[in-house]
């Protein structure tokens, strides 16, 4: 890759970064297409920086990770409706000096699941009342499914259901049966405690495709258990995956090369 004075910056803000795997997949994107431009990860206490650091560097673009989704909405030009639906940002692009944020967790956890088939009239339970429940259970909606959100704080997933227009169950009640996609959206089973599963797999059939964001590591229990039954599973890199690769084409409107982003991000994952 060559940088010179004419490559365009870009990069992903938030705190902490380091462990990013952001600039290895977008500057293999980059690479790939034979773009002049680089992608670095920027750590930052505070969102109105991030902004400032776009408009001062002529950035052509961003990502935005925790904890700054929501706070760098107030510091954007622009902000689109899927973005302000949702309550986050987590793109921005720099278009001749605005600053346009958008939200493409949606887009990228309903790619991910249509890897597999469609969503129209099936019937989604969503686990976690989190900002990545709320990205995926509003691309759930968008794409015609029918949602019943689960979580263990009845407090917080009711708001959650309330906010989509969704249904509720509590977690300790959760019945499985008819459910046709099952997705985990919380950080259970993630490294250190891979033994840990956000709710029993009884009830699940060999129809029910389960899909966990949880990347580290790959298979978790979950997806492990899930298997065992027959059922179809999506990992977490695949919303990770098609989330940066709409913000890829927001930035370059070029197609990304999704197998080669899909490939570096598991390489990177198999080498730590």
């Amino acid at each position: 890759m060559g940088i010179d004075a004419k490559t365009r910056l870009f990069g992903v803000f938030g705190n902490p970064v380091t462990h990013s795997l952001g600039p290895a997949m977008h500057n293999a994107a980059f690479n790939a297409l034979g773009l002049n431009a680089v992608y670095l990860a920027f750590g930052l206490d505070e969102a109105k920086g991030a902004a400032e650091a776009m408009r001062h560097l002529n950035m052509g673009g961003a990502s935005v990770t925790i904890p700054h989704k929501t706070d760098i909405m107030a510091h954007l030009d622009e902000v689109d409706d899927t973005a302000r639906t949702i309550g986050a940002v987590n793109t921005i692009v720099n278009r001749d000096g605005r600053l346009l944020g958008s939200n493409t967790d949606a887009e990228g956890a309903m790619r991910a699941l249509e890897t597999q088939g469609t969503i129209a009239g099936k019937k989604v339970t969503l686990i976690g009342a989190g900002g990545a429940a709320r990205a995926i259970g509003y691309g759930i909606l968008q794409r015609g499914g029918a949602l019943v959100i689960a979580n263990r704080s009845e407090e917080k997933g009711r708001a959650l259901a309330r906010d989509l227009g969704a249904g509720f169950s509590p977690l300790a009640s959760l019945d499985l049966d008819g459910v046709d996609i099952l997705i985990n959206a919380t950080s259970v089973g993630m490294v250190p405690r891979i033994e840990a599963m956000p709710v029993s797999v009884e009830g699940l059939t060999p129809r029910t495709l389960v899909m966990d964001i949880v990347y580290n590591p790959l298979e978790t229990a979950l997806l492990a258990a899930a298997r065992a039954k027959g059922c179809p599973t999506v990992d977490g890199t695949a919303m990770f995956v098609f989330q940066a690769v709409a913000q890829f084409e927001l930035w370059t409107g070029r197609t990304a090369p999704v197998d080669l982003m899909r490939r570096t991000v598991l390489e990177a994952l198999n080498s730590e």
